[in-house]
């Protein structure tokens, strides 16, 4: 990463008589305060893979994002303080390159435990979890776990909200791995992150995601369309309208928006801002889907891309839409047959 100034010592030891691995940074760089901006021009200035200087400046950008707002500073002067260290980079990137090494597809997270009491600051004493901590973890699911102490710091909860898919129960799999890293501090509970590497192995995977529904009957209609472009725009995962009827018979819409439940706020603030809605449910729901790929494949039209099931050892095929329309378009044949032919094609070749 072209850095100096640093040594990183890896020890194997016990905490509460779990074994795992102390991670130790010795710094040697006198300088331990920098301004954010620094931070990143290391990054960018490094021989990472382009994954790891983007998610190692998005993680670094939350930190100064956060301490921007918190301070009410521009965010070009914002010094991360106790922070602003090499030992923060080499946190941030020996996090990414792990991931990266590792060939980590997806990573999941339990609920984000935050701890109690207070913490020493360079701003002074303050209440766990730190400002900073919180403002990054705005959004995100978190949890007491009564421990006295500072469980996850900004650096930890910029890491993990930059990196995980999704936050809660651990999802069907087959686990290869095991790893234990001991945190510095001692708890009444190990103070040990523990990591499952492994393979999602069900015929079908799960994750959770939040349901948000609001009826309407008060509005005029063409907003819907305009709400539906906003909401996709914003990564809602899916969003339909169904017509009712409501109480008195009024004909109405219910506006369902799907989403990541990290994402679950900026979507209710979305149908308050952009409708007549003064309330909305909100429902977790369970999602069951089937393992795919997509491939492109060469057809005698030309490229067509597909996703590929798996279910019970069968393919389950579905051919892009936009591919197959082009190709309509341009060979001028029905849609339906273009259908019929490229996937009778794929059929042989998948074969």
């Amino acid at each position: 990463m072209n850095l100096s100034g640093y040594e990183i010592e890896i020890v194997k030891k016990e905490k509460k008589h779990i074994s795992g691995i102390d991670f130790n940074i010795k710094i040697f760089d006198k300088k331990t305060e920098r301004r954010g901006v620094e931070l990143i021009e290391i990054v960018e200035k490094s021989s990472l893979s382009n994954w790891v200087k983007e998610k190692s400046i998005e993680v670094l950008n939350k930190l100064i994002n956060a301490e921007s707002k918190i301070h009410n500073e521009n965010r070009d002067n914002v010094h991360l303080h106790e922070i602003g260290g090499l030992d923060t980079i080499i946190d941030i990137v020996g996090s990414l390159l792990g991931i990266e090494i590792l060939g980590i597809e997806k990573v999941y997270s339990s609920l984000i435990p935050i701890g109690s009491g207070y913490v020493k600051t360079s701003h002074g004493i303050l209440p766990v979890p730190a400002p900073a901590t919180v403002e990054i973890l705005k959004g995100f699911p978190i949890y007491s776990n009564g421990v006295f102490g500072e469980i996850t710091t900004p650096t930890g909860a910029a890491i993990i909200t930059t990196i995980s898919n999704n936050f809660g129960e651990i999802p069907s799999m087959k686990i290869e791995k095991i790893g234990y890293g001991l945190g510095k501090k001692d708890f009444d509970i190990p103070n040990i992150l523990r990591v499952f590497i492994g393979e999602l192995y069900e015929n079908y995977l799960k994750n959770y995601n939040i349901l948000i529904e609001t009826n309407i009957d008060d509005m005029n209609p063409q907003i819907l369309g305009f709400l539906m472009e906003k909401a996709l725009s914003l990564g809602a995962l899916d969003i339909f309208f169904t017509p009712i009827f409501m109480k008195k018979n009024r004909p109405a819409y219910k506006v369902s928006i799907l989403c990541e439940e990290t994402h679950k706020n900026k979507f209710i603030d979305l149908i308050f801002k952009e409708t007549s809605s003064i309330g909305v449910r909100v429902i977790k729901v369970e999602k069951v889907f089937l393992k795919r790929e997509i491939r492109v494949i060469e057809t005698k039209f030309g490229k067509v891309r597909v996703k590929i099931s798996d279910f019970s050892h069968e393919n389950k095929i579905t051919l892009e839409y936009e591919d197959l329309k082009k190709i309509s378009e341009k060979e001028n044949i029905p849609l339906n047959k273009v259908y019929d032919l490229v996937l009778k094609e794929i059929n042989k070749i998948l074969i």
